[in-house]
């Protein structure tokens, strides 16, 4: 008796456990949660883009299975809580979240297009990518500009506002990839879908940005308030950047996209130069929060926000410097995916921790 005694304790922590990993907190999941498919899916495309396979496929069979598992808890939460869904879906600072749906669908379908060549997949995944735009676009901006109580500004945006910019650039990289797998006239079809995509992704950036900056510049701003979103200032840049460049690398074979090659290329290296502009931005407002401030480094599931940016821009810097002959460029992919790689096992781990040992996710 003695002997089971002793190890009640172990059996309520193995239990308590076991009902975290079986039963997740389904009405407060995160909308933004697949952000980690996101980051984990563009990783794996930088690890491939250096010479890495084995983790490249790791890292695809892990952001493959964080999709199912994170569609199967999304429509049970739909289920079983509506009125929080709904609530989130029309909330400034959590709606913009549900636009990670988008980017990871199409983020696991460039991994499908590119790592396991199956294109039937990665068109799949495109149509579901569109199908949750389309949706989600015109459901969210509509609920937030006819509501009646609306919160101030520096109360109701943040840098995951831009995250509706990255789904839109997510569509036109999936498309542009897709397009040289198919024949005319349909690659005409989705060439000029991708084209209007970004052109749309860029204009989407300069209405947020400005209003971003703007509560960045003249609002009271604390620790809490810049969270890890917010490098999805650097991170929409950079897929806008990759999504150029896969449309100026298909104009060799697209004559409407080849007689407009000076204009991509300006606004493609426009892109590139905004986010390496934020990235020395971003890691000294870091310093500022965490070392400065002493705000409390802990997991939380929007750093999946931050490390998507940076394997995003080793990939659109390699797709760049491959579409406009820029040599000098050949270092800055290699030391970013490592970099990605590095802040990608951070974060997993952090996760790992929170749901093994939550006392000790810092």
């Amino acid at each position: 008796m003695p002997a089971a005694e002793d190890n009640a304790p172990e059996r309520s922590l193995a239990a308590s456990t076991a009902a975290r990993l079986l039963r997740p907190d389904l009405e407060m999941l995160s909308p933004a949660y697949f952000g980690m498919v996101m980051a984990t899916g563009i990783v794996s495309l930088a690890a491939n883009q250096i010479g890495l396979p084995l983790i490249a496929w790791g890292l695809f069979a892990i952001a493959g299975a964080a999709y199912a598992i994170l569609w199967g808890l999304t429509i049970l939460r739909i289920v079983r809580h509506p009125r929080r869904v709904f609530a989130d879906l029309i909330d400034h600072m959590r709606g913009p979240g549900f636009f990670t749906m988008v980017a990871a669908s199409s983020i696991l379908g460039s991994e499908f297009v590119i790592i396991a060549r199956i294109d039937i997949v990665g068109f799949v995944l495109w149509f579901v990518a569109l199908i949750l735009w389309v949706g989600l676009t015109y459901t969210i901006f509509t609920a937030l500009t006819v509501k009646e109580d609306k919160p101030s500004l520096d109360r109701g945006i943040s840098g995951a506002w831009l995250l509706a910019v990255v789904a839109t650039q997510s569509i036109a990289v999936l498309a542009a990839l897709l397009a040289v797998r198919i024949d005319q006239p349909y690659r005409l079809d989705l060439n000029f879908l991708a084209l209007s995509m970004w052109l749309w992704g860029g204009m989407l950036y300069i209405w947020m940005m400005s209003l971003i900056f703007y509560r960045y510049t003249f609002f009271r701003f604390s620790p809490g308030d810049l969270s890890p979103p917010y490098w999805i200032n650097m991170g929409a840049m950079a897929i806008s950047t990759l999504a150029g460049s896969l449309l100026i690398i298909n104009s060799e074979d697209a004559p409407f996209l080849h007689s407009i090659v000076p204009f991509m290329k300006g606004f493609t290296v426009f892109y590139w130069a905004t986010g390496t502009w934020w990235i020395p931005m971003l890691l000294i407002l870091g310093v500022w929060r965490h070392v400065y401030k002493r705000f409390p480094l802990a997991y939380d599931p929007l750093y999946w926000g931050a490390v998507f940016p940076l394997g995003m821009y080793a990939v659109c810097t390699f797709q760049m410097a491959r579409a406009l002959d820029f040599d000098f460029l050949d270092a800055l992919p290699g030391a970013f995916a490592w970099i990605a790689l590095a802040a990608w096992a951070v974060a997993f781990l952090g996760y790992l921790v929170s749901l093994l040992r939550p006392e000790r996710a810092a």
